[in-house]
């Protein structure tokens, strides 16, 4: 503990190129919490089922797990910067690609471009995570890692603010109760209106990739130096240490949990307040819930960090993990506001996990740790698949064919939505329990 206080988090000569990576973490929160409140709007302007429109979520997800291995033997074989331009050069495609997505009016367009975009994402974190890491002493990497995905939510927030005041309040659909309203006024108006809609989603990722692409000529004028963290070694040499490490292991399904729970809780504070809306004319907005969640997050991450000058960052994570499960079910056994409470208190308490699950896993990796990262960034393909499955039991009591089939309640008075939150509650059990593993592996080492 008293080497991380004299310690400097980040030499005074990396500085600069700390600085110009950590922007880029900014870069795809923006993406990221631009796209969770689309699943709203993307169902009500095509009119689908929080199933289908959760699509949104599997193709932006599943772009971390194509590429990110191939991402880690890019910068093996190049360099930590050839992986942030091509990255940034995938992002801005990506987001350019939402033009004929809106002038053809397919979904399916839409889909591939969120994913082209999370291409470039898998390229961005698997480059800037461990150059971050690399930056510096090896015993303040995770307070390090912490500090610059610190600046994540502030590109998350500005994502959701557009959201709100470029998308949401302005999408046509938002003036219906429903789709069968859109579906009375006629085929032509339908159609009409989709059409204004679907342009409007697309302006913002339009004007993202135009940024994007300035980004990529800063970088590529900024000197990144050529970061060493070990000995350099063969593909299989470094698969075989990695493997060896059931912390990394661990770390990886962790990861995969964590992401999936967070994807989950943020993307389903629109589901249930639409849902508390119509049972209980709340009348609340979903949006400024979910900035105040973000909030609370960022907020908490920035304690967080320097709380690790004090406290094991493992244990912390073992903490952390237990009170956000906890969280979820409070969301499950309660309803109305004090159900909303409860979600934002789960990003109180995830402020941590990526990065410190993250410095964890990769801790010691020396060399092989460019491509470890590529299974860490993978993991984030658990955004893709764990959504898709709670927006399942979100839809088991919808009506098929104007028959309801099951009702709109669980057990007693939980209802699917609430219900939903069992699957980030035993996500973040897990996270809680690699915690723990972690902290006892590194009491073990230091004995």
């Amino acid at each position: 503990m008293t080497k991380n206080t004299k310690t400097p988090v980040v030499p005074k000569h990396l500085l600069v190129p700390f600085i110009a990576a950590t922007s880029i973490f900014a870069l795809w929160g923006f993406a990221n919490d631009l796209t969770n409140p689309m699943v709203a709007a993307f169902k009500k302007v095509m009119i689908l089922s929080n199933e289908e429109a959760y699509n949104v979520q599997f193709a932006f997800y599943f772009g971390y797990g194509v590429m990110a291995i191939p991402a880690a033997l890019f910068i093996r074989k190049f360099s930590y910067k050839s992986g942030l331009l091509l990255g940034l050069a995938l992002y801005a495609l990506g987001a350019m690609l939402f033009y004929p997505a809106a002038e053809n009016g397919s979904y399916t367009y839409f889909l591939i471009s969120l994913f082209v975009i999370t291409c470039g994402l898998g390229f961005l974190e698997t480059t800037s995570n461990p150059l971050i890491l690399s930056m510096g002493d090896k015993e303040t990497a995770t307070q390090r890692l912490n500090l610059a995905q610190s600046f994540n939510p502030i590109g998350s927030l500005t994502g959701m603010l557009i959201a709100k005041f470029v998308v949401l309040d302005r999408i046509l659909s938002a003036d219906y109760a429903d789709s069968s309203e859109i579906v009375a006024l006629g085929a032509e108006k339908a159609a009409e209106i989709k059409a204004f809609d679907l342009n409007i989603i697309s302006g913002p990722y339009i004007a993202v990739g135009i940024f994007v692409a300035l980004v990529f000529f800063v970088i590529w004028k900024t000197k990144i130096p050529a970061m060493v963290m070990g000995d350099h070694l063969s593909i299989k040499e470094s698969l075989d240490r990695i493997f060896k490490s059931k912390t990394f292991i661990l770390g990886v399904v962790a990861q995969m949990f964590y992401v999936g729970a967070q994807i989950m809780c943020w993307t389903a504070i629109f589901q249930l307040v639409e849902y508390l809306n119509e049972s209980q004319n709340l009348g609340v907005d979903a949006t400024w819930w979910n900035i105040t969640a973000m909030v609370s997050f960022v907020t908490t991450r920035f304690i967080g960090t320097a709380l690790m000058k004090k406290i094991n960052p493992a244990k912390m994570l073992a903490y952390f993990g237990l009170a956000a499960a906890l969280m979820c079910g409070g969301i499950i056994m309660t309803s109305g506001i004090l159900s909303l409470v409860f979600l934002v208190f789960v990003s109180v308490f995830m402020s941590i996990m990526f990065p410190t699950i993250y410095g964890l896993a990769l801790k010691d990796m020396g060399e092989e740790a460019k491509l470890a990262s590529s299974g860490l960034i993978m993991a984030i393909v658990g955004g893709a698949f764990l959504p898709k499955l709670q927006a399942s039991i979100m839809d088991f009591g919808d009506t098929v064919n104007g028959q309801e089939v099951f009702g709109d309640k669980i057990a007693g008075n939980i209802t699917e939505i609430h219900f939903s939150f069992l699957l980030p509650m035993i996500c973040l059990l897990f996270v809680a329990f690699y915690g723990m593993y972690a902290y006892k592996v590194t009491k073990l080492k230091t004995a």
